[in-house]
């Protein structure tokens, strides 16, 4: 079968590798009709994860079931499914409290796993024409239509980006009426600011330098904040105290609070420094949003910290750690909430808002393309450049 196979920094080949099959009586083959490009795949493809050569890459797929093992008793041949980012047994201790991200059984000796991802199990990855699924019965989400109809788009989704933007308010605690502030403007981003106004958000702003994710932020009902024309913190602040209704409505003591109540890094360790946007700055994104935040606000972290970033600038960042302001947030009481999504606490509520017609997260695909294109589709998403937010592989349109 063919798949997405990383070469090393910066090159990725289409090759023929060995077929996926059934490895275990709970298995399930899925036949992968569409795999989104993650922006997590780009710190790979950066070479900036400890990925090693032939490292089969992907974990965002839907498909239908190709075959299924003795012992899988929820679906059948034929049925279409999306796959969770995160595989999980459905069984261990986390997985039993709905923590999924952190199942103690499919990556022995550590916790959590993933497909075609650094350090995350012996999954290779989905953005291939079949893909091998463990542990079935708990990890395939049975969806309604035919592959390619009007929401393909949209179930992809749920593989991993809608999901994980809805884990990023959980993060932040985002509630009715919040006011939110989110960096970073990819995939996630925007589906974090989509999901917090579809919990009721009053503000949400949305911080980047890439003008057209930030068009997209602005079509969602979002507020654009371009930090290349200043300082984000300061134009959030000067745009809420614009507000007359709002600053009519003070009372004593109030404009200490014209920062946002919930916050939410979407953009990890690979932060661009506001000053010289060439240049990394891992801890910028974190060091605005503290100044951001109001007293006993919460900040919510989705975008990725990897344990070994061998190309860091930093000497800390080249361990997995971070010079932080924990004193502010000691001082002004702000809770953080961190780590990886617990697909299964979601994913079936999203599907279901999704199928109702409530929500329609398909509005960050940016672009469709064959195993032919994907070269040139990881080179174009990693330099941000014409309009990629989300690539979406259609696999089974991409046949020899």
């Amino acid at each position: 079968m063919r798949a997405v196979v990383y070469e090393g920094a910066e090159n990725v080949a289409i090759k023929e590798v060995e077929d996926a099959r059934i490895e275990e009586p709970t298995d399930t083959l899925m036949r992968v009709t569409s795999s989104a490009i993650c922006g997590s795949d780009l710190h790979m493809y950066d070479g900036r994860a400890g990925a090693e050569p032939g490292l089969v890459l992907g974990h965002e797929p839907l498909g239908v079931i190709e075959e299924v093992g003795e012992a899988v008793g929820s679906v059948k041949r034929g049925d279409r499914v999306v796959v969770p980012t995160h595989l999980y047994c459905g069984f261990c201790f986390n997985c039993r409290r709905g923590r999924s991200a952190s199942c103690l059984t499919v990556n022995p000796g550590s916790y959590g796993a993933a497909y075609g991802y650094v350090g995350m199990g012996p999954y290779r990855g989905a953005q291939a024409e079949f893909l091998r699924v463990p542990f079935a019965d708990v990890n395939c989400l049975k969806l309604p239509g035919e592959p390619h109809d009007d929401l393909e788009d949209d179930f992809v989704l749920l593989a991993d980006a809608f999901v994980t933007g809805w884990h990023a308010t959980e993060l932040a605690g985002v509630y009715p009426t919040a006011t939110v502030a989110i960096f970073g403007a990819g995939a996630v981003g925007l589906l974090a600011a989509y999901s917090a106004l579809l919990r009721g958000a009053a503000e949400v702003y949305v911080v980047d330098m890439i003008e057209e994710r930030l068009v997209k932020a602005g079509e969602i009902g979002a507020v654009p904040i371009n930090f290349l024309e200043g300082d984000p913190v300061e134009q959030i602040m000067e745009a809420r105290g614009r507000n007359p209704r709002l600053s009519g409505s003070l009372g004593p003591g109030d404009e200490r609070m014209m920062g946002v109540m919930c916050g939410i890094d979407a953009v990890g360790f690979q932060a661009k420094d506001r000053e010289e946007p060439t240049r990394e700055h891992p801890s910028q994104v974190i060091e605005d949003l503290c100044r951001l935040i109001n007293p006993t606000g919460t900040l919510g972290i989705a975008g990725v910290y990897v344990g070994r970033d061998p190309e860091a600038a930093e000497k800390l960042g080249k361990r997995g750690h971070l010079d932080v302001p924990w004193a502010t947030l000691f001082r002004k009481g702000i809770r953080v909430g961190f780590g990886r999504t617990d697909d299964a606490r979601y994913n079936v509520h999203l599907r279901n808002m999704i199928v109702s017609g409530r929500a329609k997260p398909s509005f960050v695909v940016s672009h469709h393309i064959s195993f032919d294109e994907v070269e040139e589709a990881y080179r174009k998403f990693d330099q941000r450049k014409d309009g990629y937010v989300k690539v979406v592989l259609e696999a089974d349109r991409s046949q020899q």
